[in-house]
């Protein structure tokens, strides 16, 4: 599964035309927060909002209330807190690590223990030895994302046991196939 990384109007619109299911929204605020929301579900596609980096909302209980009452599907943060609180307002949750060296991936342990996340989402993505480590410890899927750039990278994160990759290169997003339809 490829999930579509978006920064902005115009990669939304790609999202949405792509064969992709699950969009993360890396760039949002109170003001577009709807209308994203709308243009992503109007496609069939989920969306999820990083908190850490949403505008004009709280990073507390009531601004996980306030995006679930628009609509969002879940929430992307690196904080244990805003994990646990997301996860009592009913949100779906990635808790993200950015992983760079072996004493932060003793910390995410700790970190899932802690906030018990849906999914956590390692980064950078390329690093499908830590990926394929996680794996064998934790039953939580993993979502391999940051620096993700060819089919191969793609490939061997998800050998390696990466549920989804993230990635905001468009090319790899795919395209939904134009379905022919024949009079008979």
């Amino acid at each position: 599964m490829i999930i579509a990384a978006i920064r902005n109007a115009r990669d939304l619109e790609m999202a949405k035309r792509s064969r992709i299911t699950m969009i993360f929204c890396l760039n949002a605020s109170i003001l577009t927060l709807e209308e994203l929301v709308k243009t992503a579900h109007e496609a069939g596609k989920k969306i999820y909002v990083h908190m850490d980096l949403v505008e004009g909302i709280g990073k507390d209980k009531p601004g996980l209330e306030y995006v679930k009452q628009k609509g969002v599907d879940g929430i992307i943060s690196t904080r244990v807190s805003l994990i646990k609180a997301a996860r009592e307002v009913g949100l779906f949750t990635v808790q993200r690590f950015f992983i760079v060296d072996s004493q932060a991936v003793g910390t995410a342990l700790e970190y899932i223990k802690a906030s018990k996340p849906d999914m956590i989402e390692v980064m950078p993505g390329t690093v499908t030895k830590v990926i394929a480590d996680l794996k064998n410890k934790i039953d939580i899927p993993i979502i391999a994302g940051g620096l993700i750039e060819t089919k191969q990278e793609v490939d061997a994160a998800l050998v390696n046991g990466a549920a989804a990759v993230s990635t905001s290169r468009q090319e790899l997003w795919g395209r939904k196939k134009r379905i022919e339809y024949v009079k008979g």
